[in-house]
């Protein structure tokens, strides 16, 4: 959503591990943690509709990575326009049996302040973005600055496709310059994080011409999520 400390060199389409995985045994590696709930403010398209705000935690063998933090704290501008119910990120967590200190990596799907307001409650750990997306959120009024910038952001950019982890990848996706979708390889197929590649698992399905939902249908996921949508879309329930 729009509003009406970095590392700039590393990270760039690297891995982050040094030991080769195998892919993940269950597509199942996916949590959803859903942080707020928020009702679309005049010239949204949903304007009026409540809606989720979906993290997700990807349980790998190197270690847990949080895709998207959420909504950040109280702030007089969110909270009058999109009138926002938070729900901790530690209590998410804790509801898989993890705590903040946990979080081996911050992938962030994109930078609007619904995505990346929980950055900061992780000081120091790695955040893997888009270089194009890390440019574009110093535009006025793409997204809240202090929450972008802080006190031991560590931004790692990455240039198009990369690979992140063994297992784990990045695909670039619309919705933004430099948004991405997550893809985890698992022995069952591709499970995805769409991010807002696709706002609904309805429009995912229902698409026969977007040029990024098309690239993330070609990967033959057997599972994506939303990260505003409660509906998950899972191959077996279209065939």
């Amino acid at each position: 959503m729009e509003i009406a400390g970095s590392n700039p060199a590393g990270g760039t389409n690297r891995s982050f591990s040094a030991m080769p995985q195998p892919a993940l045994r269950s597509p199942h590696a996916v949590h959803p943690l859903h942080l707020a709930d928020v009702i679309y403010p005049e010239g949204h398209p949903r304007h009026g509709a409540n809606g989720p705000v979906f993290a997700f935690l990807v349980d790998h063998p190197d270690g847990p990575v949080l895709v998207d933090t959420g909504i950040g704290p109280p702030h007089k501008l969110i909270d009058r326009l999109y009138q926002p119910v938070r729900y901790p990120l530690g209590e998410a967590l804790a509801g898989v049996g993890l705590a903040v200190a946990d979080v081996r990596l911050i992938v962030n799907t994109h930078l609007h302040f619904d995505h990346c307001g929980g950055n900061q409650f992780l000081p120091e750990r790695p955040i893997l973005v888009q270089r194009r997306e890390r440019e574009s959120a110093s535009s006025p009024g793409y997204t809240l600055p202090d929450w972008v910038e802080f006190p031991g952001a560590n931004y790692h950019l990455l240039d198009g496709d990369s690979e992140l982890l063994p297992g784990l990848r990045v695909v670039a996706t619309r919705h933004t310059p430099g948004h991405q979708s997550v893809v985890l390889d698992t022995d069952d197929g591709a499970v995805v994080i769409a991010g807002q590649a696709a706002e609904t698992a309805a429009e995912f399905e229902a698409d026969r011409e977007d040029a990024s939902i098309q690239k993330l249908k070609s990967l033959q996921p057997v599972r994506v999520f939303f990260s505003h949508d409660h509906a998950v879309w899972e191959q077996s329930t279209q065939e």
